[in-house]
């Protein structure tokens, strides 16, 4: 596996080599910096431990301060564990766009907006009750949630109004459409769970749908 962390920079359009128009979400993904190699001799797995976006030394915590210093990193605002990774790299380098092709397919890992509290219409989806024919004061609650008789009491899990974003999703399969290693940024098809402006995780897609071959 392959992966960079990265920053949403927005949404644009570009055009591919047939000439149609494609929507693409823009990614920085880069400079990461290598900050820990971990081994199965030392550690128990294999993973490397990249850095991105620099950071003051002012505004780190004393443990993430003492665990870059003691790898000799320079501070940064966002550290990523890639297990697997695919590459060899050692602690110092500087990884890039480059690692990913025209073409390849991606995992974007991100937290959506916050949405704050929301109520069951919005957040699940819900029909409401009827807006004429009399119907007062229920037009988008979520009617009755209990069970009359027996056990008389709200069962788990009901869907109900309540805090909605703000969690992490993962986006599947999507298209890297460009790669511009001098700018360090990568143009996906689609969109990327986020705001612009938010942290992502840009990785090699792990659940690659097979094709059904055809007759």
């Amino acid at each position: 596996m392959i992966g960079l962390l990265g920053k949403k920079l927005g949404h644009t359009r570009v055009y591919d080599s047939k000439g149609n128009v494609v929507p693409v979400t823009v990614v920085l993904a880069g400079p990461n910096r290598v900050v820990q190699v971990k081994t199965l001799e030392n550690d128990g797995y294999k993973a490397v431990q990249m850095g991105f976006d620099d950071q003051k030394e002012s505004r780190l915590t004393k443990a993430a301060f003492g665990h870059l210093a003691k790898h000799k990193s320079a501070p940064v605002k966002r550290l990523k564990e890639f297990r697997d990774f695919a590459l060899d790299v050692k602690p110092g380098d500087v990884v890039g766009p480059s690692i990913f092709k025209v073409g390849d397919l991606i995992d974007a890992i991100g937290v959506t907006k916050g949405q704050g509290f929301e109520g069951v219409v919005k957040r699940h989806k819900f029909a409401g009750g009827d807006m004429t024919h009399g119907a007062k004061g229920w037009h988008r609650r979520s009617g009755a949630i209990g069970q009359r008789l027996f056990p008389g009491t709200v069962m788990r899990g009901m869907k109900m109004p309540g805090h909605m974003g703000s969690v992490q999703r993962t986006t599947q399969n999507l298209e890297v459409i460009q790669v511009r290693p001098e700018e360090n940024l990568i143009l996906i098809r689609g969109g990327l769970p986020g705001a612009e402006g938010d942290y992502v995780v840009i990785r090699s897609a792990k659940k690659i749908a097979k094709k059904v071959p055809t007759k």
